[in-house]
């Protein structure tokens, strides 16, 4: 979708859904996002492919720039696009199903980080959460965020809504050993700090100038033992006694605020 210029009328297949009924759930090997932040910035990412737009003509006109010609639209009505997603989602007039992003390498990441952070999750599977920390890696210049692939959720509209764009500007690299991941970040010159509400040190004070490897386990559990072994240092934030643990993606927006702040 092209950047500029007023809108003019978009053109592509348009027309009311066949009998006002979606299938309730993208077709094979396809993902569906909902929201105009994610939809518009799936539309304007050249790495997404696209397959289709449901749209109501408000949802059309609130998108940024024009969609490319011959884009496949159907028009609907509001109650129409609400039986493509989830009960109550917030589709705000649009819907469009498209292909998962292609696999990232880390290899690839670590070669353009150029210092920015990494944020390493470990076990982090509400999608909601993921998504969160996208958007917080997208607002503090994270190079990436790393997960094992057989312990993060996959992929979709609730990650991508959570993330509000930032699923397409943060590369997100699944690995299938995070371990031997945070060997490979230590090799290529990241300090590896794992967040630890028992640990002593404060994040601030375990800091180093170096590019930083930021780890976060899920809540309640918090990172496993060989994770935390990987680590380099162990450090927490310095959170009021009365409350005994923040947010995952919380804590991750404040450490990558604090990485971005810190003195050289």
């Amino acid at each position: 979708m092209a950047k500029g210029g007023g809108k003019r009328a978009l053109r592509g297949r348009a027309g009311r859904m066949q009998g006002g009924r979606g299938s309730g759930r993208a077709s094979s090997g396809q993902v569906r996002f909902w929201g105009r932040h994610a939809v518009e910035a799936a539309l304007q990412n050249p790495d997404r492919n696209h397959h289709k737009l449901w749209a109501t003509r408000e949802g059309i006109a609130s998108l940024d720039g024009e969609l490319p010609d011959n884009f496949p639209v159907e028009y609907a009505e509001v109650a129409d696009l609400g039986r493509l997603v989830s009960k109550d989602t917030p589709h705000q007039g649009l819907v469009l199903e498209c292909a998962p992003l292609e696999d990232i390498h880390l290899d690839d990441v670590l070669t353009t980080a150029d210092g920015k952070p990494l944020l390493v999750l470990d076990q982090v599977t509400d999608p909601h959460n993921v998504g969160a920390i996208l958007r917080s890696a997208a607002a503090f210049g994270a190079a990436a965020i790393v997960t094992q692939d057989r312990h993060a959720p996959p992929e979709s509209g609730v990650v991508a809504k959570s993330a509000s764009g930032a699923l397409e500007t943060v590369p997100w690299v699944r690995v299938v050993n995070l371990a031997r991941a945070m060997e490979q970040m230590a090799e290529a010159g990241y300090w590896r700090i794992g967040m630890a509400g028992e640990a002593e040190a404060t994040l601030a004070e375990a800091l180093p100038a170096t590019p930083v490897a930021l780890v976060m386990g899920a809540e309640g559990d918090g990172m496993r033992h060989n994770i935390a072994g990987h680590c380099d240092a162990l450090a927490k934030l310095p959170i009021s006694s009365s409350i005994e643990s923040l947010n995952v993606s919380n804590a991750a927006a404040i450490a990558l605020y604090a990485i971005a702040t810190r003195e050289d």
